[in-house]
């Protein structure tokens, strides 16, 4: 099962048609303090090309919740990975401070934020900044192509209204199709 074939079963919820790249996910990961981290959430961790690189970055005492909607995903992830840092949530990003249970350092998110109702993504945002410790990272990605569609302009808006700092990277060449991370900083 790739995440191919669950764009094709379900493109609303599934918003990518290929796995994000491990310069991608290297992307979303640095710089955001997750080798200090004690708690990180995922949002849509698809196939786990992010949770690899987030478990690669985390303290042996950590934890992760990644929390995936799609329940084929959800199996998946949760059979493949044998990391007891890691705990896998079917379920939705909306309900975040539920699966957590506990403060976050960081998020780091996979969601197809454009592909999303406005009132749906801004009830996630929300729950992500309600979630976050003072000083805590947030990252998510989107692709270039659509960085000037009104969804991707008001994703950005969004970010820029709940969040103390908001940076964007460099363009991530090495995905399909190419990407680039808004890191976001809640004030400490």
């Amino acid at each position: 099962m790739s995440i191919t074939t669950e764009f094709l079963r379900r493109p609303l919820t599934t918003g990518a048609v290929a796995a994000s790249s491990r310069r991608l996910a290297h992307a979303m990961t640095e710089g955001i303090g997750l080798e200090r981290a004690r708690t990180v959430a995922e949002l849509g961790p698809g196939t786990g090309v992010f949770t690899d690189a987030i478990l690669a970055r985390l303290a042996p005492g950590a934890r992760l919740v990644a929390i995936e909607l799609n329940p084929v995903l959800a199996a998946r992830l949760s059979a493949a990975r044998r990391d007891t840092r890691l705990t896998v949530v079917q379920g939705s990003a909306a309900e975040l401070a539920a699966a957590v249970g506990e403060p976050v350092d960081a998020v780091v998110s996979g969601l197809p934020w454009t592909v999303m109702p406005q009132d749906r993504r801004g009830h996630i945002l929300d729950a992500v900044a309600e979630v976050l410790t003072p000083g805590g990272r947030f990252t998510t990605f989107a692709y270039l192509h659509a960085a000037w569609t009104p969804p991707a302009r008001h994703l950005t808006a969004e970010l820029a209204c709940r969040f103390d700092r908001l940076e964007r990277s460099r363009t991530v060449w090495a995905n399909l199709p190419p990407a680039f991370v808004h890191r976001a900083t809640r004030r400490p």
